[in-house]
């Protein structure tokens, strides 16, 4: 007998789909007027690599910003990579698409939830970018991450809404 047709996996592709055609149109138009984009993904998922400094502090999950500083976004099949600043230094980000846990555009009140139940999204090693510039805990991260709530916790998009 044949597997059942998982559209839970079929909806989530689609869904991704729409993440990838956002982030070529901001690399090739950029972002009008007040739109960007919040883009939260599991740290240690296989592919992922963010700086040694950023893997220390966020060890599970974080959010980028793409709205002002946000520099050189390549979209490739599987993931993208894009450059911004973190105390005033520029640092590249590789991230998997199958890392994503979220996607929102609060300008326009658009948002998307991923399952984080995709392999590897609670196990895996970091790959850090050691640029062997050390960072004290007192490190001040500018806009382009943003904490939401405690580390694992699942947020609501209606945060991101209009009222």
């Amino acid at each position: 007998m044949a597997d059942d047709i998982n559209y839970n996996s079929m909806v989530e592709k689609a869904l991704l789909e729409v993440v990838r055609n956002s982030l070529r149109h901001a690399a090739e138009y950029g972002l009008p007027n007040e739109q960007h984009f919040y883009i939260t993904f599991k740290t240690r998922f296989p592919g992922v690599t963010i700086p040694k400094h950023l893997s220390k502090r966020y060890q599970d999950e974080m959010t980028i910003v793409l709205q002002h500083q946000f520099w050189d976004i390549k979209v490739e099949t599987t993931y993208f990579s894009v450059d911004l600043s973190f105390n005033h230094n520029r640092e590249t980000l590789t991230v998997p698409f199958d890392a994503l846990t979220a996607f929102a555009d609060p300008s326009v009140q658009f948002g998307l939830q991923f399952t984080s139940d995709l392999p590897g999204s609670s196990e895996g090693s970091i790959s850090t970018d050691d640029d062997n510039s050390e960072t004290s805990d007192e490190e001040s991260v500018d806009s382009n991450t943003k904490p939401i709530g405690k580390q694992g916790e699942v947020i609501a998009l209606d945060a991101f809404r209009k009222k």
